[in-house]
Parts: structure tokens; sequence; C-alpha cells
């Protein structure tokens, strides 16, 4: 039996729940964009890909201000937050030519949000024939390109 690690994951699993809580708050704040996997930053929202993505070039777009719900940003936030998801959905079609893209975000924990204290909106880009058996049976997504290669190739695109 062959073996795939996803080294990375564990980071994750072993995070502090206080940690996942606030980590959309601390990653900006420590401008390190690269480390910290930030590509574009606006005034009122940021995108960056996401640490543990679904598929390759995952990205999140995040209002620096958190919220759990969108009735509960102002109208600046919510248009730049879209207007940031139109930015993504366009850098992923030009650096990585996907057949289509998901575009969702998750308000509350029974809805699937993770960090549900603060919303944000993930872009995912798809391919024909991307679905496998792996993340269905095995509860394993391969991931082709390292994060860090992936915001360089990303970030030539901004």
């Amino acid at each position: 039996m062959e073996r795939l690690h996803a080294y990375w994951r564990f980071q994750y699993l072993e995070a502090p729940k206080a940690q996942q809580k606030a980590i959309f708050e601390a990653l900006p704040k420590e401008n390190n964009d690269e480390k910290n996997l930030i590509l574009l930053r606006q005034k009122y929202c940021y995108l960056m890909l996401n640490a543990f993505p679904y598929n390759v070039g995952h990205v999140l777009a995040i209002p620096y201000r958190p919220v759990p719900f969108l009735n509960e940003l102002s109208k600046e936030e919510r248009t730049d937050l879209m207007e940031l998801v139109v930015f993504a959905e366009d850098l992923l079609r030009r650096a990585l030519e996907p057949d289509g893209m998901n575009v969702g975000i998750n308000l509350g924990v029974a809805a699937g949000a993770g960090i549900p204290q603060h919303l944000h909106v993930h872009i995912v880009p798809r391919w024909n024939g991307d679905t496998n058996f792996m993340p269905v049976v095995g509860d394993v997504r391969v991931l082709p390109i390292a994060l860090s290669e992936m915001w360089k190739r990303l970030s030539t695109f901004l």
C-alpha cells in the first residue's frame, strides 16, 4: 500500500482552538505576506491562499474586521469584499486557467464554518475531472504544488 503524506495538515490539527479563532486577525498584523500567504491587501479586506486548501489555488477573501455574518459588515466592507472576490476570480483564471470555480461562504458552525466568528469567502478553482476517490474514501486531498510555490505563481499575476 502506498501512503500519501500531508505533513502540513498536522499543523492545523495541533493548533490551539483559540489560535485558530483569531488567525484571520493576527496574520495581517505580522506584515509578512509571503510567509502568511497574503496575496493582496485592500482597504477593508485582504486576499490570501488557504493554508489548508480543498484544491490548488484555493484562496480566501477576508475582511480585516471579525464578524460572523454579512449583515454585520458595513456597506464599504461588503463592497470591498465582493470586489476582492471578483479580483480573485480573474486572478485564478489568468494564472491557472481552471474550467470552473466554486465561490462560497459558510455562515455559522451548522453551515460548515471552521472559524465562525470571522466570515470569509472561499474561491476554489476547479478542473474537469479533478474529483476522484481520494477526498471521498481516504479523506485526503492531493495537491500537486506547494503553497509557497502557488503564492509565488499567483503573485506574478497581481
